[in-house]
């Protein structure tokens, strides 16, 4: 669509020249006259203000090299870009493109006579437009579209009133008012893409309650209207339908809702229609065959639902059709309606639809239509329910198809043959499907393939067979093949008779054997991906010998060995290297200092025990990812002044680097330095006025001092985890202004206080874990009422006192509760009924997985995992990956008192899923609720050191734990203590549960007895007196 409004830019503008040589020959010189003779040299002032425009401007291309002051340069009207009119010499046009400024230079004011001024493409570099543009008022044509502009729309604009051409895309402009549009009657082409018009004054607002100025309807000379990404709301303006001239209309992306207007019938000469990325609806679209014009029709993803699409063949002229992401679940019929019915369609795009398979009957008809179209080209009809014979009526369908995507379907057994009319095929995605193979000739037609994508399929067998399968005549054409997350086996042979692949991605698969040194022959090939596979071996420089146009290298998760000598020079330059795995070390790779452009580096758990080397951070200081983690490398931050990218993510846990953390890090996005020798204070975070970091994880280092008191700046931070330090002090009360913190881990430092009542703030924290500090003070009640999202809350091994608050019984989604060896005391809350997510298997509340994606989508998002570390049977263990299948409740000492309140007792049985339970050195009275016994999954349990008495509840489970478990609590008795209980009938087996179930009575077992004797003899008499049954 913006390649359409670009030709009918140009149109226009070619048109504005027409009309200025019948009004009077005004143009002079362009570029096919220069050796014309010259009547009229340009005018000094103009040629002035020409070159201090040329003096804020950064021309990389030398794009402006006939600009300038020498004697040969001295008449502007032959510089690149200028026009001047033959009669006055005054510059009447200025047109230059994709260069860089600092802004527009003010200087132009002198360019009075100026009536084209097109400066599409210059990076202003953030510069605001300015006002005197609305004093060059002979301006016709005016185009700064994709200049890098910000701020205010200029309201002197108005005085632009022989505009024809307005053109404002792609900038990040605002408007708090357009009330001078009206002005410029003369409109036929105004683009305002990327504009916020949410600031708009409400005045203007429709009575419907759109955002669309109500005075854009008497702007009727329009043929091009464009408000896409304009931050618009509420409905199209019925208005709009009178703007009958219009050719283009664009209104995608606008957070727009309701009806489409039926006005819209009136529109009758347009050709682009635009509507894409909203929420509008339509009861029926039958008004769209009124458009008899159009060529391209875009309504993807809005909330349309078509009962049919008996209007599309009125549209005869349609070349693009999008309705990608509208329900169209129950248009059985669309292969017939959509294709046999546009001759000119060359587009495609029904992505997102529920498209059903056409039944049949259906598909019968439409391929006793065959080769009905010689025009389609591009066919998407990805993440539908399309099943296989989908292959049957594409392939007779079209002779003239180049690219064809079916993935995400239901897609399954082999993939058909291919006839000839599919010879024209250069781009297959069969991806995300359940297909298991290819017939012999599936492909052995498609001569022009030159991607084929079957990633995520369930192909299986040997490698070289696969590729057996392959067009022998594509050899010279195949760019691109994916074939990763499948179950491909066998070695990575005969690829090599492919000698134009570019990207090969095998990735995931069930391959062997080594690598063939053949690969480095393929001087093509620009991505290789065999990572997760079961290579071996070793790769060697042979592997890369011609591989000079190689970008992209991913072998990790293999038993690779890379030896290359120390003074190889490899012949390309990588943008991603990811040896994760791999045997790369001892020594660091000195190779790697040729590599200049890197922007993802992973070479963590490589077998690396050497010094990081001095170059190593100037060197990659322009990375985006750099992950040396796993490894034994030693080295120091100490002088580390590089300054790296602004969102750098930096792993460089479990090594054992040293020095104090350089604050050259302090623009970092993600940094994993964890379990290394790193010391010193944080103060340096401080330093910045706002940080980007969004994960921070120092543990098990040796930093100390108070934590800085800046939460402020770190604002952006999701994970803290700064455990296993020795930070004190007290915990900062501008803590609170983490507030999209999840997971606040400060476990085993020295902080001391209490718990700042600003975290209170951080509403979306998951996980806290202050266990083994030296905090103190009554545990809040703020932590039931307002983080009603904890999963983990671990504050063990501290001083806290008083009792539970019994709004800790708010905390519904809880898994993980540690209070242990605390001085709490006073009774255990009687309304723990209510943590129901103890009560569940699973839990579909936590997510111990956080995935960080990097704002500018620069890299795959990368995988964080929270953990949590507790005493388990008597030693320290770390849960990760079954984390979330974890649940525990420990309260061991303290000073509890009391019974274990009866109103638990029900529901405590019910807890299915409980994984320990730790109520040890308390003082503890009372019975063991008998329910206790029911909790099947129980592995842990401790009683122990409390004051319980009577006999241990009878059952499987409570009977199968060590007599320790239930030590020191003298008036207990009962297995599997070897003290037996005075009273052997006591009332505390299952059986005799406190809740009798008074159903089962005296009554109750002679009608059993009865029944079971009936039931007996009825089926064993059947047999002895059937012989047949025998």
């Amino acid at each position: 669509m913006k390649g359409d409004g670009r030709c009918l830019k140009l149109l226009l503008a070619f048109s504005i020249l027409f009309q200025q040589n019948v009004n009077g020959g005004e143009v002079g010189h362009n570029h096919s006259l220069r050796d014309a003779k010259v009547t009229m040299r340009c005018i000094e002032r103009e040629r002035q203000a020409l070159l201090a425009f040329k003096r804020v401007l950064v021309d990389g291309f030398n794009y402006l090299s006939s600009w300038g002051s020498e004697a040969q340069k001295q008449d502007c009207c032959r510089w690149e870009g200028v026009y001047c009119s033959n009669q006055t010499g005054h510059v009447i046009q200025l047109g230059l493109a994709d260069l860089q400024g600092k802004m527009i230079s003010p200087k132009l004011i002198e360019l009075q006579h100026l009536q084209y001024l097109d400066l599409e493409f210059i990076d202003f570099n953030g510069s605001q437009i300015p006002d005197f543009i609305g004093s060059l008022t002979n301006l016709r044509y005016l185009s700064l579209s994709s200049c890098n502009l910000v701020g205010q729309i200029p309201s002197s604009f108005g005085n632009l009133t022989q505009l024809q051409h307005l053109d404002l895309g792609y900038n990040q402009l605002q408007a708090e008012n357009l009330n001078w549009l009206p002005a410029l009657s003369s409109l036929t082409y105004l683009d305002l893409s990327g504009a916020n018009l949410s600031t708009l004054d409400f005045a203007l607002i429709n009575f419907n309650g759109s955002q669309i100025p109500v005075f854009i309807g008497s702007l009727t000379n329009l043929r091009y209207l464009s408000l896409s990404s304009c931050n618009l709301v509420g409905q199209i303006p019925d208005f709009i339908g009178s703007l009958t001239n219009l050719r283009n209309l664009s209104l995608s992306s606008c957070n727009l809702v309701g009806q489409i207007p039926s006005s819209f019938r009136n529109l009758t000469q347009l050709q682009n229609l635009d509507l894409s990325y909203n929420q509008l609806q339509a009861e029926n679209l039958n008004w769209l065959g009124n458009l008899t014009q159009l060529q391209n029709l875009d309504l993807a993803y809005n909330q349309l639902q078509a009962e049919n699409l008996n209007w599309l063949p009125a549209l005869s002229s349609l070349t693009d059709l999008d309705l990608s992401g509208n329900n169209l679940s129950t248009v059985f019929d669309w292969p017939e309606a959509v294709l046999n019915k546009l001759p000119k369609l060359v587009d495609l795009h029904l992505m997102s639809c529920s498209l059903p398979p056409p039944p049949t009957p259906i598909l019968s008809i439409t391929l006793s239509k065959t080769n009905s179209s010689t025009s389609l080209a591009h066919v998407s009809l990805r993440n539908n329910h399309l099943t296989s014979p989908i292959f049957l009526w594409l392939s007779n369908y079209s002779t003239s198809l180049f690219t064809l995507g079916l993935s995400n379907n239901n897609l399954t057994d082999l993939i058909p043959d291919f006839n000839g009319n599919m010879s024209s095929l250069e781009y297959l995605d069969l991806s995300d499907n359940q297909i298991e193979g290819a017939n012999p000739n599936s492909f052995a037609r498609l001569c022009n393939l030159r991607t084929l994508q079957l990633q995520t399929n369930h192909l299986s067998g040997q490698l070289s067979k696969f590729v057996q399968l392959l067009p022998r005549c594509a050899q010279n054409s195949l760019e691109e093949l994916y074939l990763s997350e499948n179950v491909l086996a066998g070695s990575l042979n005969n690829l090599t008779s492919f000698s134009s692949l570019q990207f090969l991605d095998l990735h995931a698969n069930q391959l062997s054997g080594k690598i063939p040194e053949s690969i480095g022959q393929m001087s093509q090939l620009q991505y290789i991906d065999f990572s997760i596979n079961s290579l071996k071996g070793v790769v060697s420089e042979t592997h890369f010998s011609k591989l000079s146009k190689l970008i992209f290298l991913d072998l990790s998760s293999n038993s690779l060995v890379l030896n290359f000598h120390s003074d190889w020079v490899p012949p390309f330059q990588l943008d991603y290297i990811n040896l994760a795995s791999c045997k790369v070390g001892p020594v660091f790779p000195k190779w790697l200092q040729t590599q200049k452009h890197t922007s993802k580096l992973d070479i963590s758990n490589a077998g690396i025990s050497d010094i990081l080397p001095s170059w190593f951070w100037s060197n990659f200081h322009n990375a985006d990812v750099i992950n040396l983690s796993q490894n034994l490398i030693r080295g120091i931050f100490t002088n580390l002044t590089v300054e790296f990218t602004y969102n750098l993510e930096l792993h460089l846990s479990s090594n054992q680097i040293e020095g104090p953390f350089p604050s050259t890090l302090s623009q970092a996005s993600y940094l994993d330095l964890s379990n290394n020798k790193i010391s010193g204070s944080l103060s340096f975070l401080c330093e910045s006025a706002y940080m980007n970091l969004a994960f921070l994880n120092l543990s098990s280092n040796n930093f100390y001092g108070d934590l800085p008191d800046c939460g402020s700046q770190l604002a952006a931070l999701v994970m803290l985890d700064l455990s296993y330090n020795a930070f004190s002090g007290k915990i900062p009360v501008t803590i609170g202004s983490l507030w999209q913190i999840a997971t606040l881990k400060l476990r085993s430092n020295r902080f001391i206080g209490e718990l700042p009542s600003s975290l209170k703030n951080c509403t979306r924290l998951q996980v806290i874990d202050l266990g083994d500090n030296e905090l103190s003070g009554s545990i809040p009640k703020w932590l039931g009422v307002s983080l009603k999202n904890l999963v983990i809350l671990m504050l063990s091994s501290n001083h806290f006192n008083g009792s539970m608050p019994s709004q800790l019984c708010h905390l519904t989604r809880i898994q993980i509760l540690d209070f242990s060896v605390n001085n709490i005391s006073g009774s255990i809350p009687k309304c723990l009924n209510n943590l129901t997510t103890l009560a569940q298997k699973g839990n579909p509340s936590l997510s111990s997985i956080h995935i960080y994606d990097r704002s500018d989508k620069t890299t795959a998002p990368t995988i964080y995992e929270d953990d949590a570390s507790f005493i388990w049977k008597g030693r320290m263990q770390t849960y990760k990956a079954t984390l979330r299948l974890v649940k525990r409740i420990d309260l061991s000492s303290n000073r509890l008192t009391g019974e274990i309140p009866s109103q638990i007792t029900p529901e405590i049985g019910n807890l299915e899923s409980l994984d320990s339970l730790d109520l040890s050195r308390n003082q503890i009275d009372g019975r063991i609720p008998t329910s206790l016994a029911r909790i099947d999954r129980l592995s842990f349990l401790d009683l122990s050191y409390n004051n319980l008495s009577g006999k241990i509840p009878t059952g499987t489970q409570l009977q199968s734990f060590d007599p320790l478990d239930y030590a020191k609590n003298p008036e207990l008795c009962g297995p599997p203590l070897k003290k037996m209980c005075a009273d052997q009938n006591e009332q505390t087996d299952l059986s005799n549960e406190e809740d009798k179930d008074e159903f089962i009575t005296l009554g109750f077992y002679i009608s059993l007895g009865i029944g079971f004797a009936t039931g007996f003899w009825g089926v064993c008499g059947t047999l002895i007196f059937n012989r047949p049954w025998r």
